[in-house]
């Protein structure tokens, strides 16, 4: 590829026009944190954080300006022809710059380090800024990180040299595809993450057997068929996140954890939440709670003629689950012999960058909105989400689709993150303010649903809690805490991975790893400590778990459902297909 006619001119204006960024970043930053303390009727002194003689800023700064010099340097002993070692490499797992014409040009490489260079200098300024509290600062830090992966070189026509290399070999033809891809996706709404042809939930997604036996306005429950001649004698019920579709844990046969636990001798009950459309708009947290899983619990009960049942919550519904537990004690009522809960949070003090979504003000107007009816709509949460990994669920599918023109390959674990759902309006509001907002479901009593002050320590069946230790989403330490706010005996487990890779970790396969201690200690980070590393896949031992309370074993049923209950359409049921 050709080099401009005055090469060296525009890196010295690149090189000029990176440290004003930096430099008005940095002064911006200042300007705005004098706003907030304005705001807050406080002032520093003269010596106080924000004045000149920062010494942490300074030294960034500092650091800065010399790496500067460093790097053009480098690209100065390149463009003579001389060897020159990279000044900042990309982090683990950044294929942004993987290609090999990032390399290739002493121009390219520039821009690349150089980015690379600032992104990291940014970064680390965010985290030195006094902030007022803490929300102040994570959200700094935050939309410090959105805004250095926007700005990518890589993103960009002009200066990925990628998209330059791949309009020249397909004459054109790749820029042409890139625009019919940006019109598609614009006409659909969003980017598109993988082929949506390929898959269709109950053809090739959602295909363990079973049957709908029962439906209400806003779940239908399944029940899947046995696949072993004996099987436990208390069966077994899933609630699932009403935040996205319950497929995530019946993908394909080889890493479905609902034909697992059905494989393992368990008489498997399911909720599909219904994706909820205007007429459910009115539906409050209670409703959730009434009409969902103490609704679910009761018809496992009473088609199994079971006394207790054995459950299981995963994210949102794990929260669900166990508050409904809660309305059922305080009722007297003890119906769950165990509760699992994979990545689930009960005590909301720390809820990760999702938390910067959510103020006072934000929830006020949630509650103004939309919390006396109406949705909080499936593309505003998958919006949400994807925001907390750019680079991976948005940049990765502009470079690819629009830049480089191709189509994204078919991947069912994104179809499904595409796959979105509504919430209804009040019962979004309810759970932002109550949960995410005051934290009020771990103070015993504080909170009345269903007509009762729920205490989670009146929760005393033995639990088993799954987190993962990258969870993005429920990150592992608060969501340890959730133990000590549970009665009865505690396991906790740490998966390795993410919010749903370190979930589905399909035993067959026995990947990645998972930590175990039998300390009780009310110290997360103590417990990690002391913690011992087992290779392979949680599952098993959660299984081993699980077999305590089965109260023994039964032939297995031979017809699904009951005589009140009727088997009717068969999985994966009409709700999990309709679409936001």
């Amino acid at each position: 590829m050709n080099s401009p006619q005055d090469p060296n001119a525009a890196l010295q204006a690149l090189f000029q026009a990176g440290q004003a960024f930096a430099q008005g970043m940095a002064q911006f930053m200042n300007g705005q944190q004098q706003e907030w303390q304005g705001k807050l009727g406080t002032t520093q002194p003269a010596d106080g954080p924000w004045s000149k003689e920062n010494a942490a800023l300074l030294a960034l700064q500092q650091e800065w300006r010399e790496r500067q010099v460093t790097l053009w340097q480098a690209m100065v002993q390149r463009r003579r022809g001389e060897v020159a070692e990279p000044l900042v490499r990309p982090e683990p797992g950044d294929k942004r710059f993987a290609h090999p014409a990032w390399a290739e040009s002493p121009i390219y490489d520039y821009v690349r380090q150089a980015y690379l260079l600032n992104a990291e200098y940014l970064k680390k300024m965010a985290d030195a800024i006094p902030a007022a509290d803490g929300l102040t600062k994570s959200r700094l830090q935050f939309a410090t990180r959105q805004i250095v992966d926007a700005l990518a070189p890589s993103n960009f026509a002009a200066t990925n040299p990628e998209f330059i290399q791949k309009a020249i070999e397909t004459e054109g033809k790749s820029i042409q595809a890139g625009l019919q891809n940006l019109l598609a996706d614009l006409e659909k709404g969003r980017i598109s993450m993988t082929d949506d042809t390929a898959f269709e939930v109950g053809t090739n997604l959602a295909i363990t057997p079973g049957a709908v036996v029962f439906e209400n306005e806003l779940f239908q429950l399944l029940q899947y068929s046995p696949q072993t001649q004996k099987v436990a004698k208390r069966p077994f019920l899933i609630v699932p996140p009403c935040i996205n579709k319950y497929y995530i844990l019946d993908l394909q046969p080889e890493n479905s954890f609902i034909r697992y636990a059905v494989g393992q001798g368990q008489t498997v009950f399911l909720m599909s939440w219904r994706n909820p459309q205007a007429e459910q708009g009115q539906r409050t947290w209670d409703d959730y709670l009434e009409l969902g899983p103490l609704t679910a619990i009761k018809i496992v009960q009473e088609i199994c003629g079971s006394e207790q049942i054995n459950a299981l919550g995963f994210c949102v519904g794990g929260t669900i689950l166990s508050s409904a537990l809660a309305v059922a004690k305080a009722r007297g009522e003890n119906p769950v012999a165990s509760l699992t809960l994979l990545t689930t949070l009960l005590d909301f003090s720390d809820t990760g960058e999702i938390g910067c979504f959510v103020d006072e003000n934000s929830v006020a107007q949630r509650e103004v909105t939309i919390g006396k009816g109406g949705l909080l709509t499936g593309k505003e949460l998958a919006t949400t989400f994807s925001a907390l990994r750019a680079n991976d669920l948005i940049w990765q599918y502009v470079v690819g689709n629009y830049l480089k023109g191709n189509k994204p390959a078919a991947f069912d674990l994104l179809y499904w993150n595409a796959d979105s759902t509504n919430l209804p309006g009040p019962f979004a509001a309810w759970y932002l303010r109550n949960l995410y907002l005051e934290n009020s479901l771990r103070i015993p009593g504080k909170l009345s649903m269903c007509g009762v002050k729920a205490d989670l320590g009146c929760v005393d069946m033995p639990h088993f809690i799954l987190a993962t230790r990258e969870d993005h989403i429920v990150p592992w330490q608060p969501s340890y805490l959730g133990r000590k706010l549970l009665g009865g005996n505690s396991t906790f487990v740490l998966g390795a991975s993410g919010h749903i890779a370190g979930v589905i970790n399909p035993a067959a396969k026995n990947k990645r790893s998972h930590w175990i201690n039998d300390s009780d200690t009310a110290n997360p980070d103590e417990w990690l400590a002391g913690a011992t590393e087992e290779k392979g896949s949680w599952w098993q031992r959660w299984t081993d778990w699980l077999r305590q309370f089965s109260d023994g074993e039964i032939s297995a049923r031979g017809c699904l459902g009951s005589k009140q209950y009727p088997a009717g359409e068969p999985t994966p049921g009409r709700y999990v297909k309709e679409k936001a």
